[in-house]
């Protein structure tokens, strides 16, 4: 029987709605795939829950089909589980930890916010934004993204970044409650937005505004690679190069996953790269290799193709001269 608080999001909206609905009381998301079956088993997980705690809505969502919803919340594998209170994210759960399941639902649904235990959980979060600080050579800590900016002031700062050519990584800070409060304490900066170079904090609007007005905004942050040298650098990281949603422990599309299949049956090296992570990459390899589609594959710096190309290969048998570069 289908019950009322164990539901199922199929779009971005009816995802919101549910959010909304459930007010203060909490709301897990299960990012699931229909091919994962772990994700079936954890929704039987889901479906006790369900039955003991009438207040708690229970959302399957299937992370393929609501991309916008998945990339917003940087999802990269499945099962991932989300929970939410008043429309906010609390906490997060990887993987197919049934008993940590039960036991994160037990907590945030009485107390209402994650169980952090003291000392370690600061530990823990001060690695998280050391790691975010350095994720890019500039980091830009803003509300929204550069594409669509969430306050005066980011927009501000984006303008005057692309303006001046700097290339940066950004962090949606709206999209993080955990890393919005802790940087904050981190940096001893208590406003947003904020800029970082190699690691350092370079400050907010108004540096970064005298920065450029003063012409040195170029030699604090690193020159912009034109998207062409940046592909090419990528494509020739490695003699194989696979272009996939997800990466070797966890495809997040059935193309990127039988690809890697075929690819591990052939017990050659290869390398791959998240294009779900890299929304410049994502769009300019579409344009750059003339093929629309993800996987893509590349050896030696040239495009192969995608999967049916490379079922042929396997299949006639010139897969691993091809992938060796013989051929």
């Amino acid at each position: 029987m289908a019950m009322a608080n164990f539901v199922e999001a199929t779009s971005q909206q009816q995802f919101e709605e549910f959010l909304s609905r459930a007010g203060k009381n909490l709301t897990v998301v299960h990012f699931q795939a229909e091919w994962a079956p772990q994700c079936g088993q954890m929704n039987d997980v889901m479906a006790e829950l369900a039955k003991e705690r009438a207040r708690t809505t229970f959302v399957r969502l299937e992370a393929e089909s609501v991309p916008e919803v998945s990339e917003k919340y940087e999802i990269s594998s499945v099962p991932t589980f989300l929970f939410f209170k008043a429309g906010e994210k609390v906490d997060r759960l990887d993987g197919a930890h049934a008993a940590e399941l039960t036991k994160k639902v037990q907590r945030l649904a009485v107390s209402g916010s994650p169980e952090h235990g003291g000392a370690a959980g600061g530990a823990d979060l001060n690695q998280r934004l050391k790691k975010l600080i350095n994720a890019g050579p500039c980091m830009l800590f803003m509300k929204g993204s550069p594409q669509e900016p969430r306050c005066g002031f980011s927009r501000q700062i984006v303008a005057l970044l692309k303006e001046h050519n700097i290339q940066f990584s950004s962090f949606d800070i709206l999209s993080d409650e955990e890393v919005r409060q802790g940087l904050k304490t981190f940096s001893k900066w208590p406003t947003y937005p904020q800029l970082y170079v190699n690691g350092e904090l370079v400050g907010g609007l108004d540096i970064v505004k005298e920065l450029a007005a003063s012409g040195e905004l170029e030699n604090t942050c690193p020159k912009a690679v034109t998207l062409e040298h940046r592909l090419k650098t990528i494509i020739n990281q490695s003699p194989v190069m696979l272009f996939m949603k997800g990466n070797k422990e966890a495809a997040r599309c059935g193309y990127s996953r039988q690809t890697l299949e075929i690819l591990n049956e052939t017990g050659l090296d290869y390398d791959t790269f998240d294009i779900l992570q890299d929304e410049e990459v994502r769009q300019g390899l579409k344009t750059y290799s003339n093929w629309p589609t993800y996987p893509q594959l590349y050896v030696k710096g040239e495009m192969i193709g995608g999967l049916d190309i490379i079922k042929e290969l396997k299949e006639s048998g010139e897969l691993v001269s091809v992938l060796k570069g013989e051929s």
